[in-house]
């Protein structure tokens, strides 16, 4: 495999879900936030408020790396996302 070839990536959306949970401990209710992407990705907090909720999956299948990033920097970057 030379090095000048393209390698093959499938680039897909995701966007990020609110997760609220209870908790009650010795009769209190606690009550808690995060966000996930799918397959129960956490994503902290810092990051929604910079970026947004919209994130970009990349799966480079000849090299098994899956990367994922806010879509607004992987448009920064030059990544196509349509």
């Amino acid at each position: 495999m030379s090095s000048t070839e393209p390698s093959k990536l499938k680039i897909r959306k995701a966007e990020v879900r609110k997760i609220i949970g209870r908790k009650n401990v010795k009769d209190k209710i606690y009550s808690y936030e995060y966000f996930t992407l799918s397959l129960n990705l956490y994503i902290p907090r810092n990051i929604i408020e910079k970026f947004g909720t919209d994130f970009v999956v990349i799966r480079d299948e000849e090299q098994g790396i899956i990367t994922i990033m806010p879509r607004k920097l992987a448009e920064e970057k030059g990544i196509k996302v349509e």
